[in-house]
């Protein structure tokens, strides 16, 4: 309608000009009386004409920029893959000058437009043919390419190598990366439900799912929500541990893994920075800053602690930041204040990041002024910023520690594991022999004279049966214990194990006078048989005992 507007236009311009004749030029066709000549009219023609073309590449590039708001959604539907397909086919038919004009909610030009690297060698591990024994491995996901080639894609390819008898398989939680990924480069990556729905049509029985996330957040907890919804199609179902393991009561918990994390990624910044390792950049006035996602989940401690791991190094030229300034002495700002009253003059930025996506690229060195490469240098102090856009899943390193991840997974128990050995004559007879809710005095032995029972107590605890559940609480003799662990001594000191905590309990001797020691609530797998208990006193040394509570009960006053 606008084109023929335009012609209808030029038409009637061109008839009054042809009216006036060659003698008259200018014809009076205005409401002023004011003579209106040729040129006018052409000039209010091509400017009408270029407002309707205009129109046109507006109309054009808001459908595309509607179409890519239409998939930047985190909810599968069934029309999903086609949108992504005709969000693609209307961006390639659009001019060069329409697509710099693609702006709406969440979509710009870059969405299509920005060069991220080679998709086609990225390896989407959507295949079926899985067998009975598959690795789940599960991201947050990436739209940069290159990145998600060599961070993501090397923490699978370690998995893989590493368990050649196990099919990996890959799973993104972000829906709008995999609609992302989808649209622009036409590679198709499972979401956690659809990779589960696969297992479960490929006859997967044992499952092992070991996320990339970086602790135990808000993608950690989703991920086990959707889990949980699978766990009875399979016969065992287990899972690794974030790449940083348990995340700990307080800013001051550090852990084995976090110690590997904080090295290998100090290390790679200063050699890729040219030095030798961090102190020699140190030494000469560089400061590291490791910039991590930050989060409003309580897991946000995680970057506290990797600061007391830094502290702990002795790395005082290293400091941790978070792109959402959780918690708050991470923020952008704080972090700056933190460099400058360390007398730090030059600056590396580095994502602390399982992969350099959009956050590495355009948080950290993007070229807006919010951007923290931005902010950083405008401060006055610092000579020198520089970026360094890297992940850690491209470290041999970290991969090294989601490989024994997977390994100490496939030795646990699992979460959804269905005893197909029961028979209902076994349930019955469980159910017969079981003892009743409540509290009973236990006697509970061990293997050492040096660790037992306080002698008021004359061996006895106080077992507490629940929902199936047996638990002991024993008081000892004196506070020299310090932690007890459920298992071996070996296990004790493996990352991620569980200490039993001591309780401070009054004890009342023959004599009428007390004292107070250090009590355990113990897990007691069976009676009357000898299970591992492994023991910590003042030294720090760990020791392993064998104990038993015996079936004689009475029940607790």
């Amino acid at each position: 309608m606008k084109k023929k507007l335009v012609c209808a236009m030029f038409t009637a311009a061109a008839t009054a000009v042809m009216l006036a004749g060659c003698g008259d030029v200018n014809v009076n066709i205005n409401n002023t009386g004011d003579p209106v000549g040729v040129e006018d009219i052409a000039g209010e023609t091509a400017e009408a004409e270029e407002e309707a073309y205009e129109d046109v590449d507006r109309q054009a590039a808001q459908k595309v920029a509607d179409l890519i708001d239409a998939i930047y959604v985190q909810e599968w539907t069934p029309d999903t893959d086609a949108q992504c397909k005709a969000a693609r086919e209307a961006w390639d038919a659009l001019t060069d000058g329409q697509k710099d004009i693609v702006e709406g909610e969440n979509a710009d030009p870059d969405y299509f437009g920005r060069d991220t690297g080679d998709a086609s060698k990225d390896d989407p591990l959507n295949g079926d043919d899985i067998g009975e024994n598959e690795i789940l491995v599960v991201s947050f996901g990436t739209s940069f390419n290159d990145s998600r080639v060599e961070d993501i894609s090397g923490v699978e390819k370690a998995i893989a190598e590493a368990n050649p008898d196990w099919s990996v398989r890959r799973a993104f939680t972000s829906q709008i990366i995999i609609n992302h990924i989808n649209a622009r480069d036409d590679e198709k990556i499972d979401n956690m439900k659809q990779a589960l729905d696969r297992a479960v049509e490929n006859g997967v029985k044992n499952l092992v799912v070991q996320p990339t996330h970086l602790m135990h957040g808000a993608e950690y907890d989703e991920m086990m929500e959707v889990l949980s919804e699978y766990a009875s199609e399979f016969e065992t179902v287990k899972v690794g541990e974030p790449l940083l393991g348990e995340v700990g009561s307080d800013a001051t918990v550090i852990n084995k893994d976090k110690e590997v994390v904080a090295g290998y990624v100090t290390e790679a910044a200063a050699v890729d920075a040219g030095f030798d390792d961090v102190n020699s950049a140190a030494d000469e006035g560089i400061a590291i800053v490791l910039m991590g996602h930050g989060t409003s989940h309580t897991a946000n401690v995680t970057y506290d602690q990797m600061q007391t791991q830094m502290a702990e190094l002795k790395y005082d030229n290293v400091f941790i930041g978070t792109v959402e300034g959780e918690p708050e002495d991470t923020a952008c700002d704080v972090v700056i204040d933190k460099v400058k009253e360390a007398g730090f003059k030059k600056v590396i930025l580095r994502p602390l990041m399982v992969v350099a996506g959009d956050h590495a690229n355009n948080d950290m060195a993007g070229e807006d002024e919010d951007s923290w490469a931005s902010m950083f240098s405008l401060e006055e102090s610092f000579e020198d910023v520089d970026c360094q856009i890297a992940g850690l899943g491209r470290l041999e390193g970290v991969q090294e520690i989601y490989v024994n991840h997977v390994a100490d997974a496939m030795k646990s128990d699992s979460i959804g594991a269905t005893d197909a050995g029961n028979s209902e004559e076994d349930e019955e007879a469980e159910d017969e022999n079981s003892i009743p809710d409540g509290k009973y005095e236990a006697k509970f032995t061990t293997d050492s004279s040096m660790f037992h029972v306080n002698e008021a107590n004359k061996d006895m605890g106080v077992l507490t049966v629940k929902d199936g559940k047996m638990t002991i609480h024993v008081s000892l003799a004196g506070d020299g214990i310090l932690n007890l662990f459920p298992g071996t001594a070996e296990d004790a000191q493996k990352d991620g194990a569980k200490l039993l905590e001591p309780t401070e309990d009054e004890v009342t001797y023959d004599d009428g006078t007390t004292e107070t020691v250090n009590g355990f609530d113990i897990p007691v797998p069976a009676l009357d048989e000898e299970f591992d208990l492994a023991l910590i006193g003042k030294k720090g040394k760990w020791y392993d005992h064998k104990v038993s509570v015996t079936s004689d009960l009475k029940e607790a006053e």
